[in-house]
């Protein structure tokens, strides 16, 4: 066991590369862990617009008035709003990926809010119109579930506003007491107190029509007081006076389910491309088969070309093959099979030519394969995350290493083609292009000290 230790630990020394790869890995998701534990809670950029006129921003409650935009602010506590002049700018954030969702407060709402205090039971209740894209249900879900735990929270101050101020209104009804309004104090009998006068007087007339005419009162007065012994509880009932009013933009829905079908295959096409790019070319060195070839065999960029060709291609049949697979279970739409391939194709020659950009730094296979898992699972990690789950500034540097990075695009990609989600697949086709032309150099450039 010793002797076969320091076999092992002779060839680590002679891998100088691999050893580095070790510590400089382990040292850099230390740190994107520490990073994301240390870090204080982000907020979501929210575009925002306020339409309420500044006329009609409170509601009369009687002897309270409530102030919306007091109750708006407490959609803030867990969003960055992004304030916009128009419905349109606003939409088009959330299209554009600048936003995570839009937030428009309509005009009416207050009125509406007025209404239901007024005559409750009567017209639509108020809404706040919430604009999300579909193309990112992670990115869908999060958002909603901060808006509506918001939502939530200015319903239950609302609610118990109204509640607390109805009751106690109703309570002077049947008790008596006096209501301020404004500059007004108006007192009240009570209905019970009602009855109580009432009956008194039924009691001291010998005139039948007035005896007769009294007790209908009365009888009025004891019906109205027992309904509203109901109507406390009843008004606990009226605990969301608003509502979202969520509507999609981009395209069609797109559920988790959905969605985890578009990342089988890009995450698949990932690590067999990259990895039997790099493997392959630098299997041509550790072989002493490199120098042979291009002497006269073939050219450098044709052995490239070739080594991208087949990581592609390796990758394109065993992302189908999980395809077909996933489609005993689910059922897939292979009406778009001819887009499938393409985003498959486009996205499997940017993996195999970051693949053999590896394999051309890289001494031996070990090296290279060890290299290609160690870039794709962190970059992978990248493409998942949205806006809002950084901060600002460090997600616009996460935003720009995915782009140089082809997984994030082929997610788009296969998402688009399996599920006609935005962005256009021709968009994504196109960045992926760029990239395989880029790699591409780049490979050629490192294959200059591969002899």
């Amino acid at each position: 066991m010793r002797w076969l230790l320091l076999k092992d630990l002779q060839i680590l020394r002679r891998s100088p590369l691999l050893v580095g790869l070790l510590v400089a890995y382990g040292l850099l998701i230390g740190a994107v862990i520490g990073i994301g534990l240390s870090r204080p809670e982000t907020k979501p950029n929210v575009a925002f617009l306020n339409e309420i006129p500044p006329n009609k921003v409170k509601v009369d409650l009687g002897s309270v008035t409530i102030n919306a935009n007091d109750y708006i602010k407490r959609l803030f506590s867990t969003v960055n709003p992004i304030y916009v002049k128009t419905r349109e700018q606003a939409i088009a954030k959330v299209k554009s990926g600048d936003v995570t969702a839009a937030v428009v407060i309509p005009a009416n709402i207050t009125d509406r809010l007025q209404q239901l205090i007024d005559v409750p039971g009567s017209g639509k209740p108020p809404t706040v119109d919430v604009y999300i894209s579909n193309a990112d249900p992670l990115k869908r879900q999060g958002i909603e579930t901060r808006i509506n735990s918001r939502l939530a929270d200015a319903n239950n101050a609302i609610g118990q506003q109204i509640i607390q101020l109805a009751t106690g209104d109703l309570n002077v009804l049947l008790n008596g007491g006096s209501v301020s309004l404004g500059p007004i104090d108006l007192k009240f009998l009570g209905l019970r107190r009602a009855q109580k006068v009432l009956a008194q007087a039924q009691a001291q007339t010998k005139d039948p029509q007035v005896r007769a005419a009294i007790h209908k009162v009365l009888v009025f007065a004891q019906r109205g007081s027992t309904g509203l012994n109901f109507a406390g509880p009843a008004l606990a009932t009226i605990d969301q006076p608003l509502r979202a009013h969520k509507i999609a933009v981009g395209g069609p829905k797109v559920s988790l389910t959905d969605f985890g079908i578009a990342v089988a295959p890009a995450v698949t096409l990932m690590f067999v491309g990259i990895l039997l790019g790099a493997g392959m070319l630098a299997m041509e060195r550790e072989e002493n088969a490199f120098g042979r070839l291009v002497r006269g065999l073939v050219s450098r960029w044709g052995l490239l070309s070739e080594k991208v060709a087949l990581a592609a291609i390796g990758g394109v049949i065993v992302a189908l093959l999980e395809l077909a697979m996933i489609s005993i279970f689910v059922p897939l739409d292979w009406s778009r099979l001819a887009q499938w391939l393409l985003g498959l194709i486009v996205g499997g020659l940017a993996f195999g030519a970051v693949g053999t950009l590896i394999g051309a730094i890289t001494r031996d296979v070990r090296a290279a394969s060890l290299l290609a898992f160690m870039i794709a699972l962190p970059f992978a990690f990248l493409g998942f995350i949205t806006a809002g789950e950084v901060s600002t500034g460090l997600y616009n540097v996460i935003r720009i290493i995915s782009a140089l990075f082809p997984f994030r695009a082929t997610l788009e990609a296969m998402n688009s083609a399996i599920n006609a989600a935005p962005p256009k697949l021709i968009e994504s086709l196109a960045h992926l292009a760029a990239l395989v032309g880029g790699y591409v150099v780049l490979g050629r450039l490192a294959l200059r000290r591969f002899g």
